[in-house]
């Protein structure tokens, strides 16, 4: 970006380049250049976690159906993710972001925003933050994440896939009414393919349309999404980058290769997430009031069931509650196709505040 102006943020969004399939590949020199998905297996209800950019080339994308995958690039290498591995790269990327600056916020494994207007190196450019940013990743990881550089998060996000792989692109303020031009409907915030359909049905083809469109209509195309669009239309986001929100969660869900009906089997598998969620809560140090399971049946029909009680994180404790909501379910009974055990309710200490509504309620269920 150009010389920094008074009041001008300098915000990066760095987005970790086909990050899981990237790390496969980079562990396995024999899969360097081939289409490579992350993922299930095609016959077992798999999903593409990832697609390196030489399987892109087909039309693989991540969250579609391996089966899909495979039929459209029938050479694609299917490798089975391995999560800790890419958590572990993850930690080592994150660290690299919080050495520049506090103010880091994560979006998931592979994609943070930045603010570095102050930042550790002294660097008033953004644009000079971001390219030495991307050496230290690709020194550090042998991986490429690619960054965008504007004054505010949405500008920064669009930017940072521009150039996809390995790309920089900046966004300076007086860039952004000509980057806005070109841009689509479908590049704005909450505008998804159903969504741009109906843009599109109005005559709403271009970002830049939405300044225009009459009001009303625009709200009865969109609902309450409209005066956000029209802000983003103008370019404008004042939404700050905030650094590590306290987590609120965890769990973990498994979605089947075949329906479960054994009832010993449902419970071994209710048992195992259950004991890895008592396993983060020590590793975070946080306690959990709240245990809840989620199922989901054959016919696609999903209930949680929830129990909560004084803060603990005894794997035990955790375990025997999980199982027990399991009976408030029609599990064995009717074929189950996914299972989830998640804790909530979370704090740092053991004891409840004595006025905590929440504290030790009865066994509860909803749809």
């Amino acid at each position: 970006m150009n010389a920094p102006g008074v009041g001008i943020r300098r915000i990066l969004h760095v987005d970790m380049d086909a990050f899981y399939a990237s790390v496969e590949q980079r562990d396995n020199p024999a899969l360097r250049g081939l289409p490579v998905a992350v993922g299930g297996d095609p016959d077992k209800r798999g999903v593409v976690a990832a697609a390196s950019y030489e399987a892109r080339t087909f039309g693989v994308r991540s969250a579609i159906p391996m089966s899909r995958a495979v039929r459209l690039c029938p050479s694609l290498v299917i490798v089975h993710p391995d999560f800790s591995k890419y958590r572990a790269v993850s930690q080592q990327v994150f660290a690299l972001f919080r050495s520049i600056t506090p103010l880091v916020e994560p979006l998931s494994l592979d994609e943070a925003y930045l603010d570095v207007t102050e930042n550790a190196w002294e660097e008033p450019l953004g644009m000079n933050v971001a390219r030495r940013l991307k050496e230290e990743i690709r020194a550090a990881t042998g991986l490429t994440a690619s960054a965008g550089v504007a004054p505010n998060k949405f500008l920064a996000k669009i930017a940072s896939g521009w150039k996809k792989p390995d790309g920089l692109t900046v966004i300076a303020p007086e860039r952004i009414e000509s980057f806005l031009q070109g841009l689509p409907v479908d590049a704005l915030w909450g505008v998804g393919p159903v969504t741009a359909r109906k843009l599109r049905a109005r005559g709403i083809e271009k970002l830049v349309d939405i300044r225009t469109t009459d009001p009303t209509l625009l709200r009865e195309t969109v609902g309450s999404l409209a005066d956000w669009l029209q802000q983003l239309a103008r370019g404008e986001d004042d939404r700050a980058v905030v650094a590590e929100h306290e987590p609120k969660s965890s769990g973990s869900e498994n979605t089947f290769a075949r329906d479960l009906t054994d009832i010993a089997e449902i419970r071994g598998e209710i048992d195992g997430m259950a004991r890895d969620a008592a396993g983060w809560l020590a590793r975070q140090a946080l306690y959990a009031r709240t245990v809840t399971i989620k199922v989901r049946y054959n016919d696609f029909t999903t209930i949680t069931r929830s129990h909560t009680e004084d803060p603990t994180r005894d794997e035990e404790n955790i375990v025997r509650r999980a199982v027990a909501l399991l009976d408030r379910t029609d599990a064995g009974s009717r074929p189950v196709r996914l299972v989830g055990v998640s804790v909530h309710n979370l704090s740092e200490t053991e004891v409840a505040e004595p006025d905590d509504p929440q504290v030790r309620l009865p066994f509860e269920g909803n749809l």
